[in-house]
């Protein structure tokens, strides 16, 4: 694996990136992780990617149309006798690398990116069909959900949550529609896994809050971790993630501070992460990710 540090262009470029996918969905509120893809994940491991890398795969595989979301290396495809084809370019992924310091003070991990291809980039790889029983796939998010034990009140037209009583309020489920790419029980857990990621940040357990630093832009900041964490679990969960006309007001407050703040969009996908995998330590057994 071809690995360099990373410096302020990578980051600049990944946000630039999730800048133009945002803007394009704005009208529609729809953004490239509505797409209904499951989490990309890498050739070599079989891991799903994390955080912004989920997010940057996304986009790509959108922008250029890829039919799947396994990715790799140029050696990694080359280990699976595969051949990534000249004139294809690569995606910039980025991790952190641990540095081992006798000073504890110093920082002990340093960014560094990687170069991926798409499956639909290479020759010589065929990506596995898997069936998807939608039957089986919904009730394992009606058993995630429950294993969370959060307080959850259906009442009134608004799906929220509200710190002051530690409750989830969601409108009855009869109200819910679906669509040509999402079933109405789909619209209903898309929605209430994007309250659950609000839940995570209460003081009693992740302790989130974006107030120092966004200052203003603190509530759309936290719409965007919801967001994104409800995108994460609902690939990892196999549903479809639901567009949220109400997130109108808050689309143009993301992209005004993304645009002032390089690393904002990686504070966001690393919170939803961490939401996400929160609400995995709650699962008493591992979950069984959807093809």
């Amino acid at each position: 694996m071809t690995t360099f540090p990373a410096n302020q262009n990578v980051y600049q470029r990944i946000t630039d990136q999730v800048i133009a996918a945002v803007d394009a969905g704005a009208l529609t509120f729809t953004m490239p992780w509505h797409q209904g893809h499951p989490r990309p994940v890498n050739v070599a491991s079989g891991n799903p990617y994390r955080g912004i890398n989920t997010v940057n795969l996304w986009i790509a595989q959108q922008l250029h149309d890829y039919t799947t979301g396994t990715w790799g290396t140029y050696r990694q495809w080359q280990a699976h006798g595969a051949q990534v084809r000249k004139e294809e370019r690569a995606t910039a992924i980025i991790f952190f690398k641990n540095l081992e310091r006798e000073d504890l003070t110093k920082p002990s991990f340093i960014a560094v990116t990687s170069s991926v291809f798409n499956a639909d980039q290479v020759d010589g790889y065929t990506a596995p069909i898997h069936a998807v029983d939608k039957t089986q796939v919904l009730a394992q998010v009606e058993t995630f959900i429950a294993a969370t034990a959060a307080q959850i009140k259906e009442q009134g037209t608004r799906a929220y949550y509200r710190a002051l009583d530690d409750a989830i309020y969601m409108p009855p489920r009869a109200l819910f529609t679906g669509s040509a790419t999402r079933s109405a029980t789909e619209s209903y857990y898309s929605t209430l896994l994007h309250e659950l990621t609000h839940w995570t940040g209460h003081p009693a357990r992740l302790k989130r809050d974006f107030q120092n630093r966004f200052g203003e832009a603190a509530y759309a900041m936290e719409e965007l971790v919801a967001e994104l964490g409800a995108a994460f679990l609902c690939a990892d969960l196999g549903i479809t993630l639901e567009p949220r006309p109400d997130h109108a007001a808050y689309i143009q407050s993301w992209l005004s501070v993304l645009k002032q703040d390089k690393r904002a969009i990686f504070t966001a996908a690393n919170q939803a992460s961490a939401a996400s995998d929160y609400l995995l330590t709650l699962q008493p057994q591992p979950l069984e990710h959807a093809a």
